[in-house]
């Protein structure tokens, strides 16, 4: 493997660590970041809930990871702590309660912008020491329709606010996704369009011959039946016999209130469907280079395999290290994002 300097701080303090993995899921889930230190940090309990980063390299300027500890457990040999980044608070808020907020009629988010609102829930959720905003959607739109009233979870809200917005410019939508960066002193959400693969920056190249150790692939179920929800009440549905056959009634519900009549639902709902019927596969990639990629990066893949090459987004990563080696999966997809991860709901 290659030799690398990996680092790892605890309140500023350099670790002895003794090996680690970092993962990132994607789609608005925490990064966790688990590793294991000397015995002689065993039934420290002051380390719970204290600053983590780690660094792919201590001369990296800014971390791969920024986290605050969950838990700690010992073994005959070992302490295992575990972390999670920034977005655990969006669902535990640093304990046992849910992070979240309650909109009324005189207290509310009506008439702020996606980002603006977003932000603003943020602040009510008393996460800004944590967590700060970065960028808005394109297109732009807004919190008003539908109003959100009650109890609602904050990751509920970024989903469904990131989930209105949906360029729909191209042959295939492009929607908006949000994925934390670090700015070297705060963990910030940004929010970005979906790239675009036949178009977008190629970041990083693999090859069966030169950087691939192996390629796993998960088959994906197929929406079979395609709602979309437009304004004022239109609506259309797409439904696909043989996919009905092959998967049963596997349904994916849209809302877009950019579309005015049951034709142009009718039409999104079909674009859709064939958007995820061209990409029904997705790939993890066993590999030692591209530690620095991030969701939503593209890469290309050359293979002799026609299904396996071209190129694909980025979605999830995997860094297994120690202080001097290091190993690294990719979870890879051609699937536009709106299809599952920022849609109102899915049946899978």
């Amino acid at each position: 493997m290659n030799a690398i300097t990996p680092r790892i701080t605890i309140d500023g303090d350099d670790m002895d660590f003794i090996e680690g993995q970092y993962e990132s899921p994607g789609n608005l889930g925490s990064a966790s970041l688990t590793f294991h230190l000397p015995l002689s940090y065993a039934g420290d309990k002051k380390l719970w809930n204290k600053e983590v980063l780690f660094y792919f390299n201590k001369q990296d300027s800014s971390p791969m990871f920024r986290g605050w500890i969950r838990r700690t457990k010992v073994d005959l040999n070992q302490v295992e702590v575990f972390a999670q980044d920034a977005l655990s608070y969006a669902v535990k808020d640093g304990g046992t309660s849910i992070a979240q907020l309650h909109l009324s009629e005189q207290d509310n988010l009506d008439g702020l912008s996606a980002s603006a609102a977003i932000k603003e829930a943020i602040k009510r959720c008393k996460l800004t020491d944590k967590l700060g905003i970065l960028g808005n959607t394109s297109p732009v739109v807004s919190s008003v329709r539908p109003p959100y009233r009650g109890t609602i979870q904050l990751l509920e809200l970024i989903k469904s606010l990131l989930s209105k917005a949906v360029l729909n410019t191209s042959t295939i939508p492009r929607p908006n996704i949000a994925r934390l960066i670090d700015n070297g002193n705060k963990s910030l959400l940004l929010i970005e369009l979906q790239a675009d693969l036949d178009n977008g920056p190629v970041v990083h190249t693999y090859t069966e011959l030169n950087n691939i150790l192996n390629i796993n692939i998960v088959n994906r179920r197929l929406p079979s039946v395609v709602i979309v929800n437009g304004k004022g009440g239109v609506a259309g549905t797409f439904s696909h016999d043989t996919a009905i056959s092959a998967f049963d009634r596997n349904y994916l519900t849209v809302t877009n209130d950019s579309l005015e009549s049951p034709a142009e639902c009718l039409d999104f709902a079909q674009k859709l469907f064939k958007a995820n019927e061209a990409v029904q596969y997705e790939y993890g990639i066993e590999t030692l280079e591209g530690a620095y990629l991030v969701e939503n990066d593209v890469i290309r893949v050359e293979t002799d395999d026609p299904k396996f090459a071209g190129n694909f987004r980025v979605i999830g990563k995997k860094v297994n290290f120690s202080p001097s080696s290091f190993s690294i999966g990719l979870n890879i997809n051609r699937k536009p994002p709106t299809l599952a991860e920022y849609i109102s709901s899915r049946d899978n």
